[in-house]
Parts: structure tokens; sequence; C-alpha cells
């Protein structure tokens, strides 16, 4: 009679690879026209470095997925949702939040646009519809109310204020 010696498969733990956390990055950035250098770890979207290690809470955290576009930011002058883009992809760049569209005390001229319109009702979702628009602007690409509505489309408002919005574009762009 063979005997037949059966072998058992080791104990997961003692097989375990220690996977290594990848150290932080140091990230460039010019924020509001501040240099500035973070040391962020590589997974830190550029919202959480804004909001976590900046202090700056005005770009807000929505979905987290890019689909409301409360996260807005202007990055080298083009509209971005800062949820879906890691700080360190833009090491070097310009980014422009809500706190920083605002020059010598005055505000921009969306944000008093929006004033003079009461185009926000809960104001969640006021940073990143200016912030949207002020990249809108920059395109140039719109020309009508309904092209407006379009090019803002990624930008949800829940209490509905889109036609106060439309109209607050429309003045800033001096279309009023």
């Amino acid at each position: 009679m063979q005997q037949t010696r059966m072998l058992h498969a080791p104990h997961p733990a003692q097989h375990r690879l220690r996977a290594r956390v990848p150290e932080k990055m140091l990230v460039a950035l010019t924020v509001n026209g501040v240099e500035t250098r973070l040391k962020v770890a590589p997974w830190t979207t550029l919202l959480d470095a804004l909001r976590d290690h900046l202090d700056l809470t005005g770009t807000k955290k929505g979905c987290d997925h890019g689909q409301c576009g409360a996260c807005t930011v202007l990055v080298d002058g083009r509209r971005i949702n800062s949820c879906l883009t890691f700080a360190v992809m833009q090491d070097g760049a310009h980014v422009t939040t809500i706190e920083g569209l605002a020059a010598n005390g005055a505000l921009h001229a969306l944000q008093q646009a929006f004033i003079d319109h009461d185009a926000f009702q809960c104001g969640y979702c006021t940073p990143g519809q200016i912030c949207s628009a002020a990249g809108l602007m920059a395109e140039g690409r719109a020309k009508s109310a309904d092209e407006i509505r379009e090019l803002m489309s990624g930008n949800i408002c829940r209490c509905g204020a889109y036609p106060n919005i439309v109209a607050a574009i429309q003045q800033a762009m001096g279309r009023s």
C-alpha cells in the first residue's frame, strides 16, 4: 500500500505580500495667484488638495463623480471638475477657485451678476456655476441663451435657479 502525502496550502497570512504605500509627492501649483508647494499622496484629487491642504473650501464636493459640477475650478484658464483630476497631474498649473475671482476688493462681474439676478438659492452649486461661467466666457463660444444653457449643462442646480443663472451670465457677458 502506497501512502500519499497531502500537501496543504500555506496559510494566506504567511505569504501575504506587503504592498508598499507610495510616498507623498511634491506638487507645485499657483493657486489664485499664490505659488504653493504641497506634499500629497498620489491619489489626492485636486479638489481634496484645495479643500484639505490649502483650506480653500469655496470649491464644493458634490457627487465626487464629475456629474454635478460643484467642484468646477479653472486650471490654466480651462474649466475642469477638480474631483476628477489628481493634484499631481496638475503640477505647475495655475488654478483659480471661487476665492480667486475677485480682484482688489471688487467682485468679479459674474459674482456681482449672480447677486443682481438672485442666481442662487441654497448657494451650494454657486462657486462651481460661477467658475464654469468664467471658463465659458473665456472660451467665447456662447452667443445665445441656448448656447449658455448647453455649455453650462455640466453644472447642476438642485434648486432650479437656471433662468437666473443664464440671465446673470448674459449680464456678465454684456448681453443683458
